[in-house]
């Protein structure tokens, strides 16, 4: 009793104590304040939402002052960004994460970062170097003040310096997150060596011509799948977006409606910082990564722009034959090759140093290794373009400061990775749309599988020429929409990818478009956040036909009515998409749970469309064998049906007015400390309730086992280019990153509603209450 006592005294004085820190940490948002390096003052207004608005008489005073108010509201996350790509967590968390800096640094995005910068023009440098002091400034301030974010006290560490390579190095992970398909490559050369031809096949998105000459080329490599990719990083397959254009023609204002909501991981804070920068010859407004200088999607006075991924096939797995004789040789053309080989020293929390060896062929860095020692005689090599130079941020300037679509696109010459579909729209009435990056052509046909790396057969002989990327400006139909579908026609001379998302989310938003009647700002509000479920409308009816061949229990004629009653929308309300969802997961499982490994299925990549595509084949009556193994389409459908019911009356019980999607299908916003118990209390926003799904326009893609949704537009934004003065925004979870800021999570329940804020370009009246003035230092 009198232990249990002390104990809730001890808490209670922690808890002061922490209460007291955080509020000494937050942000200050009004007053003045020395900003050293500044050539004149730089007025920081924050609106009702906490977006800055910065006002400065220079571009180097406003990308300073740019650092120092993005690291006032995000510096704890811009250092574990910094870190995570440059394989850094471990110095400061401990060897938990060291299989994922020893990924990071086998894979070398800080390498990359490194060689991107010197390629930079002495001006763009210049605003990296501004943007860096500006963050510098801000922790300086905050060491010498005791004020930084209470996370770096809760973990026990100080951020260091920060340097134009950490602002790169973020937009290199960037292209990572948004990936190139090797693990797809992996998945499939691990289907060949573990199964019949046949059954590989069947799970390929498409099949090779080359197949099988590679394949006896590739036999036996040694490999172990299982244990080389245990821990590998894989990027989430659905990381994809939204965007579209209308014509004037086609709306209610007369002039181009835009929209567009990028969908990443969900977490807190959002991976999305929305800024308003305005200084003599430059004024934008819109969102980016904490860390970065500029703004990468938004707007302008005069345009307005949205990027989804294209998904191209930008990634090349290399088979490598070593010299038995010396481990750092690999054969070419009937020579050995000496690889170039690194040697990283990664720090570890509380424990000795860590010794990592990168092995890099002429290809790229040796990734089926990474994570243990042993090199038989082949290796996997990875060659991916944004391993390589290049200078998105050169782009991301000058898209900022243009004025039509003529600058516009010329800008894009400079964006290379990762590949985006760029809508446009200009207040001159202009939509325009480009599938813009550095595309390899190959001189073999993609194979989906690794290549030989010993021969030059398959080596790339070069990019797709930018002018014959793929352009559309002022189309006949009035509208340009992508949704990471594909996006070239079958007769375009190039290979893109085999891999696209499901068609679902394209379907509707091209029938929405589709519409005769004028559009509105509501209209696009209203389909950014559409719920409709097009899978459903397809494979239902499969299902459902399936099932009622046989004679249904009870409970399962209870499951069928609320499937057929069911409008086809993804509402929290209904039980109908929960059982679904779960149902198109127990038929996936069915086909796969037993053969292959768990560490494997998450190198599956487009796992959802093949499942898609095999139930189209067997419904058409050209079963493929892993259907036909599992006793063919009747009997998979109704034992996952039967194991649907099991999972759900286990979880909710028999009363299917529990069943409801809301109730599995919920949000909520973890922050990286949550995972430590009861941080999680502190950080982590009100759990929402929410329906839409994967699949659809309103995207809330969710974890497997929890059904904690993980993924979607954190960010949407919505334009009507006939009143570029505001454009209409939501940020998941919120703008600050500080938990006891007003907006840590003051968005959460519009972002699961389907609600917006106006963000305007002039500040407002009571905005002065949230007037920040960055002073230059006296000797300035």
């Amino acid at each position: 009793m009198i232990m249990g006592a002390a104990l809730i005294v001890i808490l209670g004085a922690a808890a002061g104590t922490a209460y007291f820190l955080l509020q000494k940490s937050e942000p200050k948002v009004k007053g003045t304040l020395v900003l050293n390096g500044l050539t004149s003052k730089a007025d920081v207004y924050r609106d009702s939402h906490g977006v800055p608005h910065i006002k400065a008489g220079s571009i180097k005073d406003l990308f300073m002052a740019q650092g120092y108010v993005t690291a006032q509201d995000r510096m704890f996350q811009m250092d574990l960004s910094r870190r995570q790509a440059s394989g850094m967590l471990s110095e400061v968390i401990g060897e938990k994460t060291l299989p994922r800096d020893q990924f990071f640094r086998t894979l070398g995005l800080r390498r990359a970062a490194e060689a991107s910068y010197s390629e930079y023009s002495s001006e763009t440098k210049k605003y990296l170097q501004w943007y860096a002091d500006g963050v510098n400034a801000y922790m300086d301030q905050a060491k010498e003040q005791n004020t930084l974010p209470i996370e770096f006290l809760l973990v026990g560490y100080k951020p260091e310096k920060w340097t134009p390579i950490d602002s790169l190095v973020i937009g290199k992970y960037m292209a990572f997150d948004l990936g190139g398909h090797w693990e797809g490559q992996a998945f499939r050369y691990y289907l060949m060596e573990k199964f019949s031809k046949e059954k590989a096949l069947d799970l390929f998105p498409g099949y090779p011509a080359d197949a099988p000459s590679i394949l006896e080329d590739l036999k036996e490599s040694g490999l172990d799948f299982d244990k080389s990719f245990a821990d590998a990083v894989i990027p989430n397959f659905h990381n994809g977006s939204n965007n579209w254009v209308v014509s004037g023609s086609k709306t209610e204002s007369g002039k181009p409606l835009l929209a567009n909501d990028p969908h990443l991981q969900l977490g807190t804070p959002s991976i999305w910082y929305q800024t308003h920068l305005s200084a003599p010859d430059y004024e934008v407004s819109g969102v980016i990564f904490a860390g970065i200088p500029g703004i990468i999607v938004g707007h302008n006075k005069q345009i307005a722009w949205g990027v989804t991924n294209v998904g191209p096939d930008v990634q090349e797995l290399y088979v490598e034959k070593r010299n038995p004789h010396n481990p750092y040789e690999f054969q070419y053309m009937a020579n050995w090759e000496k690889a170039d080989v690194i040697k990283e020293v990664i720090k570890v929390k509380d424990k000795p140093n860590v010794e990592h060896e990168v092995v890099i062929t002429r290809h790229g860095p040796v990734i089926s290794e990474f994570a243990h020692q042993d090199k038989p005689g082949t290796a996997l090599a990875l060659k991916w373009t944004a391993l390589q130079p290049s200078k998105e941020l050169e782009a991301v300037i000058q898209m900022n400061r243009s004025k039509n679509w003529q600058q516009f696109e010329k800008a894009l010459e400079s964006f290379h990775t990762p590949a985006q579909n760029f809508v446009f729209a200009s207040t001159d009435g202009t939509i325009a749309y480009k599938a813009n990056g550095l595309i390899p052509i190959r001189k073999q046909d993609y194979t989906s599988l690794p290549v030989p790396g010993w021969t030059n057969q398959y080596e790339w002989s070069g990019y797709i020429p930018w002018d014959k990327l793929p352009t559309t400006v002022n189309p006949e139909k009035g509208f340009i929409a992508t949704a990471n579908n594909k996006v070239a026609s079958d007769s375009y001379p190039y290979h893109i990818s085999d891999t696209f998302a499901q068609p679902y989310r394209q379907q509707r938003i091209v029938e929405v478009m589709g519409t005769n009647q004028k559009l509105t700002i509501d209209d696009m509000k209203a389909l950014q956040f559409d719920q409709a479920n097009k899978q459903a409308e397809e494979m239902l009816p499969i299902l459902l036909e399936q099932v009622l061949n046989e004679p249904l229990s009870e409970k399962e004629t209870e499951v069928v009515t609320v499937l057929k009653k069911w409008n086809k929308n993804d509402s929290k309300d209904s039980a109908a998409p929960l059982i679904f969802h779960i149902w198109m997961e127990s038929f996936s499982n069915e086909l796969f749970e037993d053969e292959i490994s768990e560490e494997m299925m998450k190198m599956f990549d487009g796992r959802e469309q093949i499942v898609d595509e095999l139930i189209r084949k067997a419904y058409a009556g050209t079963p493929g064998p892993w259907i036909e193994q599992n006793g063919g389409l009747e009997k998979v459908t109704q034992k996952s049906f039967s194991s649907m019911i099991t999972e759900l009356s286990d979880k909710y019980g028999e009363d299917l007015s529990d069943w409801r999607w809301g109730k599995f299908h919920s949000l909520t916003f973890e922050h990286p400390l949550a995972a430590i118990k009861p941080l999680n209390l502190l950080f982590n926003p009100d759990t929402e309730e929410m329906g839409g799904s994967r699949i659809t326009v309103g995207v809330a893609g969710w974890n497997r086992e929890t059904g904690n949704i993980t993924h979607g537009g954190a960010w949407r934004m919505i334009i009507d280019m006939s009143d570029t003065s505001k454009a209409y925004h939501v940020v998941g979870p919120g703008q600050s990153g500080h938990v006891l800021s007003p907006w840590y999570s003051d968005q959460v329940k519009d972002w699961a509603t389907g609600k917006y804020h106006v963000t305007e370009l002039k500040t407002k009246k009571e905005d002065e209450s949230r007037h920040l003035v960055l002073q230059p230092a006296e000797e300035n």
